[in-house]
């Protein structure tokens, strides 16, 4: 969010040495102009991507700043707002977008999905407290992918709280009852715990369970604090070295990789080893629609290999057939 191709390189490469070899570069909230600093820094680097640059580009996440007021979580609630089409038609109009993020209870929602999907975005509802009914509308406008499972999104309880009873089924229970609904999971051994994880595999599969680091700034680096979002005007969390937090009221997404993800959901859960690099490559390029090039090995796929320990550790990384030197 810093709206520097310098930040962005320093992000792709940081993440290329936890194995990733695609990356979706996430908005998060802030201004318009901020959100269109951030694009048009992703599209240069894009544009001009080398093996040297880290993890190439496969588009940007629209993540934020569409979040329900009472689901903004460590985001700066400054910068949350309701969906405006003339800010979402102008950075949908630059074919870089291929995630697109809604609270599903905004007003607008319903045309902010299906202007996303129409542009081919796999469209998601995160940051949200909504029902199942609203889930159920922002289906029919052509969402199918939850944020982060169980974090930041409504429960039975956090709904009996906005509407007393009976009690209303969640956004949990939707992405479970829907089998075209997928959805991702933090398993950076912080945020969830190993029967969550399981519980999610079980219910989902492979086939419609991603892995997310969810990193923010701090990966890789010491712990203290930082900013989340835009590295002047975003709001501070801190971090352990382990997870990041804002001290009194709960965690603020990952500092770690996508390695981390890998061996926590191999150690934790019942899901075969091949199954976990699903979760963690094929899978999500399927549902990015970037599979036809990346996300497994096959002939006329892109030549990027990891080689991993007998301990799930990134021993080497190459990109289109170039190994990264760090």
């Amino acid at each position: 969010m810093d709206g520097t191709t310098d930040a962005v390189r320093i992000a792709n490469r940081a993440h290329s040495r936890h194995g990733t070899t695609t990356i979706f570069p996430t908005t998060t909230t802030g201004s318009t102009e901020e959100l269109a600093a951030m694009l048009a820094a992703c599209a240069e680097v894009k544009a001009t991507w080398r093996a040297s640059d880290g993890a190439r580009i496969g588009g940007v996440h629209y993540y934020g700043p569409y979040f329900a007021e009472d689901k903004v979580g460590c985001h700066s609630a400054e910068g949350r707002r309701d969906p405006d089409p003339a800010e979402y038609q102008a950075f949908l109009a630059l074919g870089l977008i291929r995630i697109a993020t809604c609270a599903a209870e905004l007003d607008g929602a319903e045309a902010f999905y299906r202007a996303a999907a129409e542009r081919g975005c796999l469209v998601t509802c995160g940051h949200s407290n909504s029902t199942w009914a609203e889930m159920a509308r922002a289906y029919a406008a052509g969402m199918r992918h939850v944020d982060h499972f169980w974090c930041a999104m409504s429960s039975v309880a956090s709904l009996r709280a906005r509407y007393g009873t009976p009690m209303q089924a969640s956004m949990e229970q939707f992405v479970l009852a829907h089998a075209e609904m997928s959805t991702e999971v933090i398993a950076d051994g912080c945020h969830l715990s190993p029967e969550l994880l399981e519980f999610a595999f079980r219910m989902k599969g492979a086939s419609r369970l991603c892995l997310v680091t969810d990193a923010n700034r701090a990966l890789d680096l010491s712990a203290g604090r930082y900013r989340f979002g835009h590295q002047e005007t975003g709001s501070w969390f801190e971090s352990d070295g382990r997870v990041g937090f804002v001290p009194g009221q709960g965690l603020a997404s990952s500092v770690v990789g996508m390695d981390q993800m890998v061996r926590v959901m191999a150690r934790d859960t019942t899901a075969s080893l091949p199954e976990v690099i699903r979760m963690a490559s094929l899978t999500p390029a399927e549902r990015a629609g970037v599979s036809a090039d990346t996300g497994s090995l096959a002939p006329g796929k892109i030549a990027d290999v990891l080689v991993l320990s007998r301990n799930l550790e990134v021993e080497a990384v190459y990109l289109g057939g170039e190994r990264l030197d760090w």
